[in-house]
């Protein structure tokens, strides 16, 4: 057994805001519970968690890892040099920071973190944030002491005593959102009383969400509606001009620091459906779904279907965007009825303590070694 205060703890993954926020959030969980603990990240070189982790007051090292494409690239010659770069630092700062867990949260970096934790007899720790595992998680369950899900029936990805649901974890200030719609309105300049599209594509944005978008925007500005319109980085430039003219209603960004407040503030949100499905049910406000093809499996649909079948979200697929997402937007939008329907299913599917019930698993596995 080890002592509270003896507690290290190797947390890996990143990529997109669904990996990183969630191992954010767990780190955040662990802090909260005991009084003195060392946490260490490992991300992508590059990747969004180099820029938000620091950020979040822990330290972070960077590998030189990228995933291996599926489709012939030159991109995939290097990846071996990589991951065999990326074995051998995660070797020594798995060995110099001498964790008693790691815990992989999905992402490139994970795969030769985690694997070289599990070399070294360091317990792991998964936290699988779709209804599909990817082919690295699958792989890292064979070693991995415990296994925390967000969905049901994974038994045949996973040994069914190593499982847990648990639900993805999510930011504090989403569970605990403390502003109201008129404190929402003012940080963005709009106006509380009319009603309001959270549109978001993640940190790096999703072209068919944003061509979509631009496809029907008329509609959208002839329905005198508001528009929060979260591009991402990689589409900013493309598509800020939409909003020249109608900046009293129409907001174009790249990235959201105040997630709290779109949220508060969004009748109706559009949105992949990724880590971000987690979010979206605490809030329990009325989804529009575009689940990514360019995922292991598609399984970001296989995330949707599940709330679909409940109910708890609406569908509308990538090669359908251009035609049917804007008329659907505002379909909703005015179907009081339906929107709390929805509202009230996805609300069902929330798992608000998701980061305290994984940190206390992480704990306990810590606490084995």
């Amino acid at each position: 057994m080890i002592g509270v205060k003896e507690m290290k703890v190797l947390i890996s993954g990143g990529g997109t805001g669904g990996h990183v926020f969630p191992a954010i959030a767990i780190a955040n969980a662990l802090k909260q519970m005991h009084q003195s603990i060392d946490i260490l990240f490992v991300g992508a070189t590059g990747k969004l968690e180099m820029e938000k982790v620091p950020k979040a007051g822990y330290p972070i090292k960077g590998l030189w890892i990228s995933g291996f494409q599926r489709k012939l690239t030159l991109k995939n010659i290097l990846f071996p040099v990589k991951l065999l770069v990326s074995l051998v630092k995660a070797f020594f700062i798995v060995r110099k920071f001498k964790p008693q867990v790691a815990v992989g949260v999905g992402g490139y970096a994970s795969g030769p973190t985690l694997k070289v934790a599990e070399w070294l007899g360091v317990p792991t720790v998964l936290q699988e944030a779709n209804s599909y595992p990817g082919i690295t998680n699958r792989l890292l369950g064979k070693g991995a002491s415990k296994v925390c899900l967000a969905y049901e029936g994974m038994e045949k990805y996973f040994d069914q005593d190593k499982i847990k649901i648990t639900g993805n974890p999510i930011r504090s200030q989403i569970i605990n959102i403390d502003v109201s719609r008129e404190e929402a309105a003012t940080e963005f300049g709009l106006d509380a009383n009319k009603p309001t599209i959270f549109v978001t594509g993640g940190s790096l944005g999703a072209r068919a969400i944003n061509e979509a978008m631009a496809t029907q925007f008329d509609q959208l500005i002839a329905s005198e509606v508001q528009l929060i319109w979260q591009t991402g980085r990689l589409y900013l430039e493309e598509f800020k001009p939409y909003g020249k003219g109608y900046e009293d209603r129409i907001i174009i960004t790249d990235f959201i620091t105040r997630m709290d407040c779109a949220y508060q503030l969004a009748d109706v949100i559009v949105s992949r459906a990724g880590g971000t499905i987690a979010e979206l049910a605490i809030i329990g406000k009325p989804a529009i779904l575009l689940p990514s093809a360019n995922v292991t499996e598609d399984h970001q649909t296989k995330n949707v279907m599940a709330l679909v079948k409940k109910d708890a979200a609406i569908l509308v697929k990538d090669k359908d965007a251009n035609e049917q997402l804007i008329p659907t937007i505002i379909n909703l939008l005015h179907d009081e009825p339906r929107k709390q329907t929805l509202s009230n299913n996805f609300k069902q599917l929330a798992k608000p303590n998701a980061a305290e019930d994984i940190a206390r698993i992480v704990t306990k596995v810590a606490q084995q070694n």
